[in-house]
């Protein structure tokens, strides 16, 4: 089959690959469309360590089933699907909990790190355990089908908060997760959103995608307006969806006493944190990472028109043109 292969550090080539095996329970997917994520992108210029080469990187992704293994009983060839980026063991302690984005045995899709190797759907064909399958409708496209995986770390992400219909929520960031996140806040039924970024482009598609307000990334005029529409107190959650430091100062300066901030950028290892606020104010901070289980709801959303996906692509090539 033909892959696209990272074969040293920012450099790819389309080459000729063993299509993968399968095991008794797994399926092989002939890849009909793939995403390409923040962190395929900062695994390619080396940035972060887990995509050493050679790898197939792609974990956002849909296709047709072409094989079953012997002891897959759900699943048949010809079937639409879509499938988790995180393959998880589904018998360690966090797994039966219910916590299969916390898997002590967790693989990405794509990644290669220290830990691990495991090749991802930049490829005609990817090998994926029936566990991890989602049945896609007829209704989404396999393109918008690829989209299901960020989609699912948006719905995680406000589903860690649980904002209110009376709510105020801020999103800082404003790429490929946090419209995301406007878009399922808006679907929930979230009073008042703002979306912050520096760029204008950006915020331009949040306003189209369910913001209420759009602010410049000048913490000051953040907290201005936090304040401003709020009564004085400030927004109620507040979603950082980058995860360098000014980005979650400004996220911890928008909330209001008692408030929430779900961290769901990790674009740096390391952030500053204005503690003595956290502290003083009484926040509540939650890490998000990844999805745990909410494939079903982000495929409902899709097919009912509650998020529009279409508008985030902003190219759709052949796999020869990967490393263009």
């Amino acid at each position: 089959m033909k892959a696209l292969v990272l074969t040293q550090k920012s450099h790819f080539e389309i080459s000729e690959t063993p299509v993968p095996e399968i095991s008794d329970q797994d399926v092989l997917i002939r890849v009909k469309a793939c995403g390409i994520c923040g962190s395929d992108v900062h695994g390619m210029d080396g940035s972060s360590g887990r995509r050493q080469p050679p790898v197939i990187m792609g974990h956002e992704a849909s296709g047709i089933i072409a094989e079953v293994g012997d002891r897959v009983s759900s699943w048949k060839k010809g079937d639409r699907v879509t499938f988790d980026s995180t393959v998880y063991c589904g018998k360690c302690h966090f797994c039966t909990q219910g916590y299969i984005n916390l898997c002590d045995h967790r693989r990405v899709l794509g990644v290669s790190c220290d830990e691990y190797r495991r090749d991802g759907a930049f490829a005609e064909y990817v090998s994926i355990p029936q566990h991890i399958l989602y049945r896609l409708p007829d209704s989404v496209s396999f393109s918008a089908g690829a989209l299901i995986e960020p989609l699912s770390i948006a719905v995680h992400a406000v589903r860690r908060a649980a904002p209110t219909a009376d709510d105020t929520a801020v999103v800082v960031g404003t790429g490929m997760i946090g419209l995301l996140i406007v878009q399922v806040l808006r679907a929930t039924g979230c009073k008042s959103i703002i979306a912050v970024d520096p760029d204008a482009d950006r915020l331009q598609l949040a306003l189209v995608l369910g913001a209420d307000m759009i602010l410049p990334a000048d913490q000051q005029q953040v907290i201005d307006t936090c304040l401003q529409v709020t009564q004085g107190r400030g927004a109620d959650v507040a979603f950082e969806a980058v995860g360098i430091t000014p980005a979650v100062n400004a996220a911890v300066s928008a909330l209001r006493k008692g408030g929430k901030l779900v961290l769901v950028g990790n674009v740096s290892p390391e952030v500053d944190l204005p503690l003595q606020k956290v502290v003083t104010r009484e926040l509540t901070l939650y890490g998000s990472c990844g999805s745990k289980g909410e494939y079903p709801v982000c495929i409902d959303m899709l097919a009912k028109g509650e998020v529009d996906v279409n508008r985030l692509m902003s190219v759709t090539a052949p796999l020869a043109e990967g490393p263009q």
